[in-house]
């Protein structure tokens, strides 16, 4: 249809078919500009013009609504999309926090037994302390009895021997007595 109702528009407007809204205009305009039939509220329409466009109108729908389809199907894959996405993200982040948590624990259960086995260290240096102690302090015991007996055996031995050199000198006076010293300490 060439421009019949003084649109400006060419017939399908020459890439395939009309937007619907440029239809609707041009049917509302044909109504609008229509000749009033007198002493009614009906008017005139050239038939033709108005078929015409009903027929553009019908052609135009199925591509409009083909078209609104692959909008809509698109829109629906893109949000599909978008869904898939967020809920790997959310299961990442539900991992990583799991597994952050479960870190967290094994530190703080590893610090926690750190603690245990250092105390337990220290406990078992402090016995073995105190019993290697108590050892030496036996040992020197032992050692001050057995040192004690031997300077007694060799007072006895100064006092013979002093006899036999001089008959009438005591052993305290040509010898004189050893004294207990205590051993000297180191500095």
């Amino acid at each position: 249809m060439t421009d019949t109702h003084g649109t400006g528009r060419d017939d399908h407007e020459q890439d395939g078919g009309a937007p619907l809204h440029a239809i609707l205009d041009d049917l509302a305009h044909l109504v609008e500009s229509a000749k009033a039939i007198p002493m009614s509220s009906s008017v005139r329409l050239h038939r033709e013009d108005a078929l015409a466009l009903v027929d553009e109108l019908r052609a135009a729908l199925p591509e409009q609504l083909a078209h609104a389809d692959e909008v809509l199907a698109e829109a629906d894959r893109v949000l599909q999309d978008a869904r898939r996405q967020a809920e790997d993200v959310v299961t990442t982040a539900r991992a990583r926090a799991i597994e952050l948590v479960q870190a967290e624990q094994v530190v703080v259960q590893a610090e926690s037994r750190a603690r245990e086995i250092v105390d337990e260290a220290r406990e078992r240096a402090a016995e073995l302390r105190r019993d290697a102690d108590d050892y030496c302090d036996r040992r020197l015991s032992d050692f001050e009895t057995d040192l004690g007996g031997v300077l007694a055996q060799v007072r006895a031995g100064r006092a013979k021997l002093a006899d036999r050199l001089d008959g009438t000198q005591p052993a305290s006076a040509v010898f004189p007595p050893v004294r207990d010293q205590e051993p000297q300490q180191e500095r």
